[in-house]
């Protein structure tokens, strides 16, 4: 019975309307600045956006960024000739190293994980206390930082990326800041933080909170806690937050340069303990850029990460909820991708045996005419050439010569001597034909060797068979 088709309607093929960017948006006042890029943005970005000149010897100092420059030069400079005349205190020096981990928090688990990846969801309280010890870390705004690392995720690695790892270590870790950007970072969205109150009101009072948290607030501690106000200022202050900075710093330039790729090589970052140690948990940054809106970076208990700790904590006591983690079947699938990966790079070092498509296929009394002049032995289907073991075969020369041009399949497989997988991966390596039939019934496992029965292959080799009826003729040589 012949079918029919449902008549076409003349809508489909007309002219699209442009789309209203603000059609699927919650808020239309508040619209996604990549609400409506095009799906090629980043090479057409790329193609057509301008870049700024190279920065050479000669435009140098006209390039420099004076505001971050002062800002991180002054900190350090005047940080260590404090210390030089300032005595430490043994109660100032433990409350710089509280401090640091505060202001260091502020940024990890409130600046990075809450805000720019919105793994958890945070009450308004702590809130509250991130956006203030965040503005202690003197880092720049939440709207502000959170745009450049969500900018930074998206366009990892290309001129888009604000902290591209490809531009050097330097550049990564600090250049971007001091040296005025070639390009515009590529576009990121950040109308959810528009419209978080918090944010706002930080972003509003972000000076004021710098000097506030920055400098006064530690101070202050040290100043009415024990009496040192110089030591307060320098210690828990100034050089503080040096080390707050650099710790901030190690994770866009050391987190893509030292350690391993567990879960994917695709782009640079790493992941690697040491990292861990200095950025206050942050350093397994190869699981963050897989799976960037889990909480955790460390996954493993044993693994370093305080803020994982932190979050963890805060919720135990009502101050989070909704922790994010990516399905741990995921996980584990980029995990093996990678295992498998390494595996692969290994096999291909190794030699193997010739594909069976490349031997030639003779008859027995070929075999056995040929066997005449070489030491030939069949087994299993497949006619080996063993004269560079006769001498080395641990049973001694003449279990070897008493089979050649005969089949010692029984032999070889426990009829003798049951040998060991090592014995049969070397034997397949001495193939040089294959036997007109195949092996006997019943002996198809004993084809393959025990080093090729978990061989790994790419998706495009799955659907190649190894087992071709391409032949040479009967009458040709095996070594042809």
């Amino acid at each position: 019975m012949a079918t029919t088709s449902p008549p076409i309607n003349s809508k489909v093929n007309a002219v699209p309307k442009a789309v209203d960017p603000t059609q699927f948006v919650d808020d239309p006042e508040h619209t996604p600045a990549d609400a409506n890029i095009p799906d090629n943005y980043v090479t057409y970005t790329l193609k057509h956006q301008k870049a700024l000149p190279p920065v050479t010897w000669d435009n140098f100092v006209q390039n420099l960024n004076w505001l971050h420059v002062g800002i991180l030069a002054f900190s350090p400079v005047l940080g260590f000739i404090g210390a030089y005349y300032t005595p430490l205190k043994w109660e100032t020096g433990i409350w710089a190293v509280v401090y640091y981990y505060m202001t260091g928090l502020g940024i990890t688990a409130g600046y990075h994980r809450l805000w720019a990846h919105r793994s958890y969801n945070a009450s308004r309280s702590l809130q509250y206390a991130l956006a203030l010890f965040g503005a202690g870390a003197v880092e720049g705004s939440i709207r502000w930082w959170a745009r450049g690392h969500r900018a930074h995720h998206r366009y990892t690695d290309t001129d888009l990326d604000p902290y591209n790892a490809h531009k050097g270590l330097f550049w990564s870790h600090i250049g971007w800041m001091v040296v005025k950007p070639r390009r515009k970072p590529g576009v990121a969205d950040v109308s959810d933080l528009s419209k978080n109150n918090i944010v706002k009101w930080q972003h509003r009072h972000y000076i004021k909170l710098v000097f506030l948290m920055g400098v006064f607030f530690p101070t202050l501690v040290a100043g009415l806690g024990w009496g040192d106000w110089v030591g307060g200022y320098v210690y828990a202050g100034l050089l503080r937050l040096v080390f707050v900075h650099h710790s901030t710093f190690c994770v866009n330039s050391l987190a893509h340069w030292l350690g391993e790729t567990p879960f994917d090589d695709k782009h640079t970052p790493r992941d690697h303990m040491v990292t861990a140690l200095v950025t206050i948990g942050e350093g397994y940054h190869n699981f963050h850029h897989q799976f960037p809106m889990d909480y955790r970076n460390a996954i493993r208990w044993y693994q370093y990460d305080p803020t994982k700790w932190f979050i963890w904590v805060c919720q135990r006591l009502g101050l989070a909820s909704h922790l994010k983690t990516f399905p741990e079947n995921e996980v584990r699938k980029g995990q093996l991708t990678m295992e498998l990966k390494r595996l692969r790079e290994t096999q291909e070092k190794l030699s193997w045996p010739s594909d069976n498509s490349h031997l030639p296929v003779i008859n027995w009394e070929s075999y056995q005419a040929q066997a005449k002049t070489r030491p030939l032995i069949c087994i299993a289907g497949f006619i080996h050439d063993v004269s560079d073991f006769l001498d080395d075969h641990p049973g001694g020369r003449h279990l070897l010569t008493k089979h050649i041009g005969k089949d010692a399949t029984t032999a070889f497989f426990g009829g003798v001597y049951d040998h060991s997988n090592a014995a049969h991966n070397l034997l397949a390596m001495k193939r040089v034909g294959v036997l007109h039939g195949g092996a006997p019934h019943g002996l198809e496992d004993k084809t393959i060797p025990p080093s090729q029965r978990l061989r790994i292959a790419s998706y495009n080799e799955l659907s190649a068979s190894g087992y071709s009826s391409a032949a040479l003729s009967d009458g040709e040589g095996l070594m042809g």
